[in-house]
């Protein structure tokens, strides 16, 4: 058996065991394997298998993993979140749905705060879907536009997804923070938009709420969202004024809401251990998933799979908008099926060669890539953004008025994602200012 065919028999068997529910990390070990065993012998199989761990986890890049989550759980846990919604709902008082423009809004600021989509999600939940409920939002409507702009923790930098993207593809971080901010702020406005049309049409979906514009009220809240621009410009200041790398970023975010913190007086012995213990686990699996991903890296690069996908597709089509098309229909597919990580580094492996012999910008592509991730978060049925709500909400609203929530925000994405791929300069203007 040629070693091609051993790589397709080894994608298949991947997917076999997916079928059944193997954990991602454990499945792409067991394939990589004995998919080297194969073609090689067992002892340079071992070989390999003891290197590629510890060189991969050894990396630096990789401490901006733990850091960034330490800091958006240290925000979530110590209460830094609350006040971002309650000055946006009083805004937006007077437009249509604008307890649901305030969420999507509170969602942006806090995933600039943490990079997590999944601590986004569970912040706001606690905070903004019981509010909507009060209101006699429609629970749909009340949910869907929290689990889908839960979303924006992906995008809107810092992101861990652009972290991981950077280091598998060797692109700069710095980079990718920054060619995601104007489209995760497009994202954000293309929420708002079909928000304000839908309840503008249909007001029985958010009924007005009754919140008067106050200025004592207005300046006691705006006071109250400082930690927001100090932990933002903090880290992303430092990051594009050069005052220290994205990964270093990370060590002075957490830093910065430690201090933010313990200032407030909110940084309780509970709510840091609740933060540690939250971040390790989220570290552990991010990890154990990057483990298993980096050796079928090199199981596919000894098989050849990836540079016969690359020519079969470039056989079809050498457009750069059609491959990725391609790609993206891919992406689609498979996150109904595969959470966000493990669909991103299941399938860069194989994709990297094509995007290559293509000519195609990684940085463009990287935010392409997070925009379909977005998208998996909210589809069913493994949708993780659907049951972190449903989890942090004790099933007061049922998963599937959650999941036909998320359909019109679904509809959204895909246009903002037409958008990105039709017009690159929406991900590639900031970037060009950047020298590295």
């Amino acid at each position: 058996m040629s070693a091609l065919m051993i790589g397709w028999a080894g994608v298949a068997a991947l997917f076999a065991l997916l079928s059944i529910r193997t954990p991602i990390g454990v499945a792409l070990m067991i394939v990589s394997i004995i998919g080297i065993t194969v073609m090689t012998n067992l002892t340079a199989a071992f070989g390999i298998i003891s290197a590629l761990p510890f060189s991969f986890i050894g990396d630096w890049s990789l401490t901006a993993i733990p850091m960034f989550l330490l800091m958006g759980f240290i925000a979530a846990s110590t209460g830094l979140t609350a006040g971002a919604f309650d000055l946006l709902r009083m805004l937006l008082a007077r437009v249509p749905g604008g307890l649901a423009s305030a969420s999507v809004g509170a969602c942006g600021l806090f995933a600039a705060a943490s990079g997590s989509s999944i601590a986004t999600t569970a912040a706001m939940s606690r905070i903004a879907v019981p509010e909507m409920l009060r209101a006699n939002y429609h629970p749909s409507l009340a949910t869907g536009v929290v689990a889908a702009s839960g979303t924006l923790g992906s995008l809107i930098p810092p992101s861990i997804l652009m972290v991981l993207y950077g280091i598998f593809t060797e692109q700069s971080i710095g980079q990718l923070f920054i060619a995601g901010l104007i489209p995760g702020v497009l994202s954000a406005l293309v929420y708002m938009g079909m928000i304000t049309m839908r309840c503008t049409l249909k007001p029985s979906l958010a009924p007005p709420v009754k919140n008067p514009f106050a200025w004592p009220k207005f300046w006691t809240l705006l006071l109250s969202v400082w930690p927001f621009p100090v932990l933002i410009f903090g880290v992303l200041g430092g990051i594009f004024g050069g005052f220290f790398t994205p990964t270093e970023a990370g060590s002075v975010g957490a830093f910065l809401a430690l201090s933010i913190a313990a200032f407030r007086r909110s940084l309780t012995r509970q709510a840091l251990g609740t933060a540690i213990r939250q971040t390790v686990i989220a570290t552990s699996s991010i990890f154990f998933l990057s483990i298993g991903a980096i050796m079928f890296t090199r199981f596919m690069g000894l098989s050849g799979v990836p540079r016969a996908l690359a020519d079969g597709m470039l056989a079809v089509s050498d457009n750069q908008i059609i491959i990725i098309v391609m790609i993206a229909v891919l992406f689609v597919i498979l996150g109904m099926v595969i959470d966000s990580i493990g669909l991103m580094l299941l399938t860069l492996p194989v994709l990297l060669p094509v995007l290559e012999a293509a000519d195609v910008n990684l940085i463009w592509f990287g935010i392409i890539t997070i925009k379909l991730l977005e998208i998996g978060l909210v589809t069913p049925p493994v949708g993780l953004n659907l049951y972190v709500l449903h989890g942090a909400l004790a099933g007061r609203v049922k998963l599937r008025d959650i999941m036909s929530g998320t359909t019109w925000f679904i509809a959204m994405d895909l246009l903002t994602l037409i958008l990105l791929i039709a017009f690159p300069a929406i991900s590639l203007f900031l970037p060009s200012f950047m020298t590295n």
